[in-house]
């Protein structure tokens, strides 16, 4: 697992890292940005392990954030037909509710 989201770095690293190289930024500085952007990841998974005591009973909750964080995303970026128009968030609230109840559902009947 650790391996994997290692090499998943170097693809994030490139998409700070060009972009950067193409608007006029010197080499070392892209790298550099490139490789700070990747380095936050394994500080935070040590952070993480030293305070997995504490982090083990809230963590039902914040992936429970983190999963809504996605739906988010999917619903007002890529789905573009809810994201076309002037009332945009109505399309995100109501795909909330109705995943909500979803969810509701899926908890009361098993």
């Amino acid at each position: 697992m650790s391996i994997g989201i290692a090499i998943q770095n170097f693809p994030e690293g490139a998409i700070i890292s060009l972009p950067l190289r193409a608007n006029g930024e010197s080499k070392g500085k892209a790298l550099l940005y490139g490789i700070l952007s990747g380095a936050v990841e394994p500080i935070a998974a040590v952070l993480t392990i030293m305070a997995s005591s504490f982090i083990i009973p809230a963590l039902p909750y914040l992936l429970s954030f983190a999963a809504g964080a996605m739906i988010y995303v999917v619903v007002e970026e890529l789905i573009p037909e809810m994201s076309e128009g002037t009332h945009t968030d109505i399309g995100t609230v109501l795909f909330a509710f109705g995943f909500t109840v979803m969810m509701a559902l899926d908890v009361a009947l098993g």
